[in-house]
């Protein structure tokens, strides 16, 4: 069951939990997801801030309790097919080195 989205809950929460939130905050004129204030800062306060009123705080938070009732699996991270691999080792300078070509002595 996905637990509901109230107007007490944190932007970054939700973000997290359902990354397609995100499109609908940004629909709603909600363009600073990534702000520092949006790891604490709740639904309600970010929408206060940014000069919505009670029924549009509403109407906001039952268009993204019904986006995560509609698509909840597809907001859970899916785990990697490549998780137990290691990844390459990095470049020693972060450039590929050019393989010159061997010279033929004369």
């Amino acid at each position: 069951m996905v637990p509901e989205i109230t107007r007490r809950t944190p932007i970054g929460e939700l973000v997290m939990n359902h990354p397609s939130a995100v499109e609908i905050l940004f629909n709603y004129g909600f363009h600073c997801i990534g702000c520092g204030l949006s790891s604490y800062e709740t639904i309600e306060e970010g929408a206060a801030a940014h000069g919505f009123d009670d029924e549009a705080i509403d109407k906001l938070v039952e268009e993204l309790n019904a986006s995560a009732k509609k698509a909840p699996a597809a907001d859970l991270p899916q785990e990697s097919v490549a998780a137990d691999k290691k990844p390459a080792a990095p470049k020693k300078d972060g450039k590929a080195k050019e393989k010159k070509p061997k010279s033929k002595g004369k």
